[in-house]
């Protein structure tokens, strides 16, 4: 995987620009089935109140246009019904327009029953209810002030309800003020608390689910920790076998008098003895150490080895290394964080291998902050948006996009971060921030510096 990533996908695993729009194109389409249910149990409901209320309790009530309208009603659900059906995705705004309609056909029921004196009226509530749950705030608002204006104009327009045996079926203009209020601060509080609840859930199963996500990569690192100790146990041998054979060609007759030939046995020299340094840490890192013990060392100590061996390794790579008000604190050398930040070198040189690298090293009050830039294409945006997650890489070979993974779960075991984004000027860049405590000695403490 290089630093500047691009979206070409790794066999197996989903376009990148589609991971985050198939959740939404989910709920969108359960939202829009969700409001068919919620409709049928409308028009279930209205029809049964609507015959008990004419035929049981001897209120003469407009039938043909309360019924037409219910029927209408049922028609639009069937024909919802069947859009859901299409693979099209569905929006905010066309549940926004369906719970529309389910209002205008609320309203134009209540002005058949009564208007503002039936007592169905507050079922305005339930319609900002449920779209305080399915919808985003703009269109929230705009059905509490549809229903609010649905309430109002029923207040003057309305068919009084046929009840003779109401003394005075006339409300006073100050019970339809007061009614007006009580409705429009109910629905206000209906929208900004269930807001906050949902919020509130929203919040907590992104917690979980990235609390899940970092488990199964904790549990995806301990599987290929387990490999990479046997594979590396295996590769001591064959590797030290070569040494000895290249070795013994270093010292012949036909080769030694060849310096061509003796400059490239010194290359496989040097890139065997890397490999066996690998291993080494591999194994050290398991628990299973071949040398010695991570050594104490000093932070200007450790980051001056670190470029010298990169570039020692790295032939023909140029790095520009730059160091600046870096306090020369006591540091554990640790296999993983020359491994985290070999990585991301790494990356940042296969973006532009012919081109130089920089590497800016600072301190930001207790953290420490390495900056890789390179002048390459630049992170595509799809990388950006899963930058560190596994697979995703640009090089179309099997198990690459390994890299960043390892090193952004190294750098979150140690307490800090590593975050990417494209220059202005061009090229890409990675930051690296850690917790200088996380890297000096246990009895070492910051009053000592």
């Amino acid at each position: 995987m290089s630093l500047s990533d691009t979206d070409d996908d790794t066999p197996g695993q989903p376009p990148l620009g589609e991971v985050g729009k198939v959740p939404e194109r989910l709920a969108g389409r359960k939202n829009l089935l969700q409001l068919i249910q919620l409709r049928w149990l409308a028009v279930a409901g209205q029809l049964v109140t609507i015959l008990a209320v004419n035929f049981l309790l001897g209120v003469d009530l407009p039938l043909v246009p309360m019924l037409t309208l219910l029927a209408a009603l049922a028609l639009f659900n069937v024909a919802s019904l069947q859009r859901s059906r299409l693979s099209l995705p569905v929006g905010n705004g066309e549940l926004f327009a369906g719970m529309l309609v389910d209002v205008g056909v609320l309203t134009a029921q209540l002005f058949f029953a009564g208007g503002i004196t039936n007592p169905f009226i507050y079922l305005y509530l339930l319609q900002v209810a449920v779209g305080s749950v399915l919808l985003k705030p703009r269109y929230i608002w705009a059905i509490v002030v549809a229903t609010s204006l649905g309430f109002v104009l029923l207040t003057r327009w309305h068919r009084p309800l046929p009840m003779p045996h109401l003394a005075n079926p006339v409300l006073s203009p100050q019970y339809i003020g007061g009614l007006v209020l009580c409705y429009l601060l109910t629905a206000s509080l209906l929208v900004i608390f269930i807001g906050r609840i949902g919020r509130n859930l929203r919040q907590r199963d992104a917690s979980l689910a990235a609390l899940r996500q970092r488990a199964a990569e904790e549990e995806h690192i301990v599987r290929m920790g387990l490999l990479a100790t046997g594979a590396a146990h295996e590769l001591g041998t064959p590797l030290a076998t070569l040494s000895v054979i290249l070795g013994d060609w270093a010292r012949m007759a036909p080769f030694a008098g060849e310096p061509e030939l003796r400059e490239e046995i010194e290359e496989m020299q040097v890139q065997i003895q890397r490999c066996k340094t690998i291993v080494s840490g591999i194994l050290m890192s398991a628990g299973r150490t071949r040398g010695e013990a991570p050594m104490e060392t000093t932070l200007h100590a450790f980051l001056d080895e670190l470029v010298q061996h990169w570039r020692s390794t790295r032939p023909g790579s140029a790095l520009d290394y730059r160091r600046s008000g870096v306090p020369d604190l006591p540091l554990i050398s640790d296999v993983a964080l020359k491994q985290m930040i070999d990585n991301v070198l790494d990356n940042a040189r296969d973006a532009a291998p012919s081109l130089p690298l920089r590497l800016s090293v600072s301190c930001d009050d207790d953290t420490l902050v390495l900056k890789v830039q390179d002048q390459g294409p630049g992170f595509a945006p799809p990388m950006l948006e899963f930058f560190g997650k596994p697979y995703q890489s640009s090089k179309g070979r099997p198990g690459s996009g390994m890299g960043l993974f390892l090193s952004v779960n190294v750098a979150r075991m140690l307490g800090g971060h590593i975050t990417a984004r494209n220059r202005p000027e061009g090229g890409a860049e990675v930051c690296i921030s850690l917790p200088l405590s996380a890297l000096m000695p246990a009895e070492w403490t910051p009053n000592e510096r």
